[in-house]
């Protein structure tokens, strides 16, 4: 079973808001009391927070899916519904949030660092809410909206000083169990070590971490080995660190065989633009400061083999270093070499001008009407779609069981302007209007539909609108009677021309025309 994850899918959802109460005032001698409808309360928010004691992605491995808990209907008496509980998801420091798509949506750094995945859905009002001078007992109260859900892609990149690169069983494990408390498996098989370790060193007044990842091999980069799918632990790292195995009893290796090896790998990989400098450039693992670190030099052979490449490395321009996992030889060395870049890098941080983003105000454009109208077609007759966020909203908030609740959605759409831009696009009564995307909610046009129906009265719950168009046919219903009509027209064309076959037309169409006059004005006929 796996032990540790560093990548996972994660599916989360938000809490879908309260719907809102619609309540009057009741109480003894004050038979009108009033709306007293409380507002529903908020979902709660997917949080992800950075955990120290949190280290690796296993949890969300076996439960990728999230939900926060819904916000309480509004009640009366004015008594407004429980907001949902947030939810907190502990994460290891260094996740990188991403969308499926591979875009970095944020860099999780620091101890108590969130990102809010999804967000909560709002509440809907109630109607003590939405009373007014215009409208005093509202029959209606608007509904919760669904919270935000969304598919994240988390990846874990551990945040190291040093990197440790080698082939498999170079000792890198045997390393950072030398330099630090770490206690990582150490076999004499190769690929032993499964998932990146790490481990902190003290060298003087400098403390730092170092980290390895599972051994690489030639072909990586086509997904051959391990290493260099972890090598997104090591892409945070200040500088890398050659072990090389000066002790290999594989006669087709060598030091430098292996150090080009490593170094091809490297090239090929592409660091993650989710890890920047101070400059906002990224540096490719290559281009960093390295180190080589020739091991196993305890062995006869290892030795001999370190004092035979070490004048190659060093006319290359290497700092080497001639070192033992297991005696400890060189370490102390090695381990102030570390330390001297780690602290020449903190540093350059410490020295580089602090980036300060100046905040940038958009105020609303003059004309920003904050919707849009997209005219379609669609079953070869127009379909106009309505885009925008209020629209959208305000469609979700509205109960469409209650004519009084769709006659106060009429008046929002028409107080933001979607009446008059339809009519400017063209829109003729009975067009198809569409608010929303694919699944947006489809509406029959009716310009008829005016504001101001609040100050006529009605029963709550009502809307006088609606009264004289209770009895009008739907778009369907219209088509079935053009349909209807012509079927009849063309079996009316079909009797007049069997009639004419069989002949039952037996007058010429020369008998049916008038005698002409004579010069006293009679027909023939009548002259004579």
């Amino acid at each position: 079973m796996a032990s540790f994850v560093d990548r996972v899918v994660l599916h989360v959802s938000g809490g879908t808001g309260g719907h809102g109460c619609v309540s009057v005032h009741r109480e003894k001698f004050k038979p009108l009391g009033g709306p007293d409808g409380g507002n529903g309360g908020n979902g709660g928010d997917v949080i992800l927070r950075v955990d120290p004691q949190t280290t690796t992605l296993l949890d969300y491995h076996h439960a990728p899916h999230r939900h926060a808990t819904n916000g309480g209907p509004g009640m009366g008496d004015w008594r407004a519904g429980k907001h949902g509980e947030t939810l907190i998801l502990p994460v290891p420091e260094g996740t990188v949030v991403k969308s499926k798509d591979g875009r970095v949506l944020a860099d999780l750094v620091g101890e108590g660092t969130e990102y809010i995945a999804a967000a909560g859905g709002i509440g809907g009002l109630g109607n003590a809410s939405l009373s007014s001078q215009k409208r005093r007992a509202p029959g209606f109260a608007l509904l919760g909206i669904e919270g935000e859900a969304a598919d994240v892609v988390l990846e874990l990149k551990s945040i190291a000083d040093i990197a440790l690169v080698g082939f498999p069983s170079a000792g890198k494990s045997s390393l950072i169990a030398a330099m630090s408390a770490a206690r990582p498996k150490i076999a004499d098989y190769p690929f032993t070590t499964l998932i990146p370790n790490l481990g902190v060193v003290q060298a003087g007044e400098v403390r730092f971490t170092i980290a390895d990842v599972p051994g690489l091999i030639e072909g990586a980069s086509e997904g051959k080995g391990l290493g260099h799918h972890f090598l997104r632990h090591v892409e945070r790292c200040a500088a890398l660190v050659h072990v090389l195995d000066c002790g290999t009893l594989e006669s087709d290796r060598d030091p430098l065989s292996d150090l080009a090896v490593i170094e091809a790998e490297l090239e090929k990989y592409a660091v993650d633009m989710s890890f920047a400098g101070s400059d906002g450039e990224v540096v490719p693992l290559n281009h960093r400061p390295r180190l080589i670190a020739l091991n196993k030099v305890d062995l006869p052979d290892g030795k001999d083999m370190a004092e035979f490449v070490r004048p190659e490395l060093e006319s290359r321009g290497y700092k080497v270093f001639e070192i033992s996992a297991t005696s400890h030889e060189g370490l102390r060395q090695l381990g102030f070499a570390m330390a001297e870049i780690v602290q020449a890098a903190r540093d350059a941080v410490a020295a580089a001008p602090p980036k300060v983003h100046a905040p940038v105000l958009k105020p609303r454009a003059v004309n920003e009407s904050g919707f849009k109208i997209r005219r379609e077609e669609k079953n070869l007759e127009p379909l106009f779609r309505v885009l925008g966020d209020k629209p959208v909203r305000w469609v979700k908030q509205t109960d469409f069981t209650n004519e009084e609740a769709i006659g106060y959605l009429a008046d929002r759409l028409a107080k933001l302007g979607v009446e008059n831009e339809l009519f400017k696009q063209g829109a003729k009564p009975g067009d198809m209007v569409v608010i929303g995307e694919d699944d947006g909610v489809v509406f029959d046009w009716e310009p008829t539909m005016m504001a101001g129906a609040e100050l006529l009265a009605a029963p709550r719950g009502t809307d006088v609108r609606f009264a004289d168009i209770g009895d009008r046919p739907t778009r369907g219903q219209k088509r079935d009677e053009q349909v209807e009509r012509r079927e009849a027209k063309a079996a009316a064309r079909a009797e007049l021309e069997a009639e004419r076959k069989a002949g039952i037309w037996t007058e010429s169409v020369s008998g049916r025309r008038p005698k002409p006059l004579t010069e006293s004005g009679l027909s023939e006929e009548n002259e004579e």
